[in-house]
């Protein structure tokens, strides 16, 4: 399977302890290969790590995450992974599947939907539910359709918009998931617009995480809309739900959630600085605990962790010895830039190594995964991250590959 081989750096990056090894066996072929595999998988948990000290953090809720926006590092977590049902919160995916038609061109802002007579009475004020008081017959732009879904938790809006776009709340319903999975929305199953309590209406903790970081990064454009306090339509004013837009602490979405069922739940995000948070509470037993339970949290969060920044995109890191190739060595590197989240006073005891199976055969393409970072710190799961060549290394020619050959055959008997 070749030789492993490791380099460890302390601060700053350019003091870097190697040793060399001769060149390994043909096997470093088969190797090699087995390495990409592994790679593909590094790719996926690179940038993320789940604190074990974070399970110090206790919560009334009954599924939470709290996650790190940039680096994907999860800082705490409790049944991530369990199906629940997010009532209201569902609605950031019915906003969501708006802003697909608005970014595709399909729909408009000032476009207008009509208010059927199923939507105000499944939607409307008559139901008990929550509503943005429309009226049959009323036709409302897709602009303040938007406003209604996530200022006002509007039942209504969401069934308008449904049934406009697709026919029917149920074909609606039925594209959400579609849509979620293609986001990477492992565990959701959405049946309404709504949140409407149905047993086959389910999320996860995690799924909404990953829903809210989705909506941030891929929709900057309509993003905004989830941090105004209140709109007014039809002469009626109602306020945002979300009690952290009321507090000094840079939140600015999303959705709150309430059902007999789910319990009081809320999908938050709050940026102080350069770093973003993203949190989800659910199962909370008030309104009052969830208000209490989410700035804790989200405070929790920015007090105990901070983001540093380890190395740029293309910025050389260290090197792998390579085998039969036009040169001796290839400059290893980050794809983009490496940022980590670590705990509170961290950094000072972080280590870095740096294992690739090696010396590599080339030829190698730049790009091509060969190598891993590995971090570690106090209170922190080892966080793995894929390096990648920086240049280009072709493959000796006859002539070179029967001198570098030799040579190896040669060091083997001195040494």
């Amino acid at each position: 399977m070749g030789t492993q081989r490791g380099y460890v750096w302390i601060r700053p990056i350019t003091h870097v302890a190697t040793e060399r090894i001769m060149p390994a066996s043909p096997s470093l072929i088969a190797s090699r290969c087995i390495s990409s595999v592994l790679f593909s998988l590094f790719v996926v948990i690179a940038f993320g790590f789940t604190s074990p000290g974070a399970w110090a953090l206790e919560t009334e809720a009954k599924q939470a995450i709290l996650m790190d926006l940039q680096t994907g590092s999860v800082l705490f977590q409790k049944n991530p992974d369990e199906l629940m049902p997010p009532a209201s919160m569902s609605k950031m995916m019915t906003a969501h599947r708006v802003f697909e038609r608005l970014r595709e061109g399909k729909l408009k802002l000032d476009d207008k939907l009509i208010v059927s007579e199923n939507a105000w009475r499944k939607g409307g004020a008559k139901s008990g539910s929550s509503t943005m008081f429309l009226n049959i017959g009323e036709e409302v732009t897709i602009d303040d359709l938007l406003h209604g879904i996530i200022v006002q938790s509007g039942n209504d809006a969401c069934i308008v918009v449904a049934e406009g776009l697709e026919g029917s709340e149920t074909a609606f319903a039925e594209k959400m998931t579609l849509s979620a999975k293609e986001i990477g929305l492992k565990n959701s199953t959405f049946t309404n617009a709504t949140g409407w309590p149905d047993p086959a209406h389910l999320t996860t903790a995690r799924d909404l995480a990953l829903l809210a970081k989705h909506t941030i990064e891929t929709y900057p454009e309509y993003y905004g809309l989830y941090a105004i306090k209140e709109f007014k339509h039809n002469g009626i004013k109602q306020g945002n739900r979300n009690p952290l837009l009321y507090k000094n602490m840079g939140a600015d979405g999303l959705k709150t959630g309430h059902t007999e069922a789910s319990g009081y739940g809320l999908t938050a995000s709050a940026r102080r600085g350069d770093r973003r948070l993203i949190m989800v509470l659910n199962g909370l037993p008030s309104i009052k605990a969830r208000t209490q339970e989410s700035e804790r949290v989200m405070s929790w969060g920015f007090r105990e962790f901070s983001n540093h920044s380890l190395a740029k995109a293309g910025e050389t890191i260290s090197e792998a010895e390579v085998w039969l190739g036009t040169q001796g060595t290839v400059p290893l590197t980050v794809a983009k830039d490496l940022v980590i989240t670590l705990p509170r006073n961290a950094r000072k005891d972080m280590t870095m190594t740096v294992r690739y199976n090696g010396p590599i055969p080339a030829p190698i393409n730049q790009g091509e995964a060969i190598a891993v970072l590995n971090v570690t710190a106090p209170e922190m799961v080892p966080a793995e991250i894929p390096l990648v060549a920086a240049t280009t290394v072709e493959r000796a020619g006859l002539f070179g590959r029967l001198f570098l050959r030799l040579k190896h055959a040669i060091l083997a008997q001195i040494n």
